[in-house]
């Protein structure tokens, strides 16, 4: 799993969560409040807040009002997923695999005591596949 894990809050900005992901090449962000997991937002949950090209021409001509489609005015709850599927730090990666094929989700929150402390990726799946076979050793900066 990652850990640290990037969050973003509810009454986040979707331009502020956009902006995370960008910045640490990430797809999912869990939604905290006090380090409690509230729900998650993903990149597709945030492109579909952003204006399509269509909405931006008519607010650029004045049909629309400009600021029903700013990012930087849209929350993260209003785009967020509330039903969170999330791991234990005592699950197994066989429980994430089957969880992350059924519901095809690209990542599970880890919660430990009502907080987030890290995050199970597909990409973490499929390192610790190659190091199964390949018998090697999981990266030190994967280790958690």
């Amino acid at each position: 799993m990652n850990s640290p894990v990037h969050t973003v809050k509810p009454r986040d900005s979707v331009a502020h969560a956009r902006e995370l992901l960008e910045r640490y090449r990430v797809n999912q962000l869990p939604v905290v409040v006090d380090g409690a997991l509230v729900g998650i937002v993903t990149d597709r949950d945030l492109r579909n807040a952003s204006p399509s090209a269509a909405e931006q021409a008519a607010a650029d001509l004045g049909q629309i009002d400009p600021s029903l489609i700013d990012p930087s005015k849209i929350t993260v709850d209003s785009v967020m997923t509330e039903k969170v599927f999330f791991l234990g730090p005592d699950d197994t990666v066989e429980d994430a695999v089957r969880i992350m094929r059924r519901e095809r989700f690209g990542a599970i929150p880890v919660v430990e005591h009502n907080r987030v402390v890290g995050i199970l990726t597909r990409s973490d799946v499929l390192d610790a596949f190659l190091c199964l076979a390949l018998g090697a050793e999981v990266p030190q900066d994967k280790k958690s």
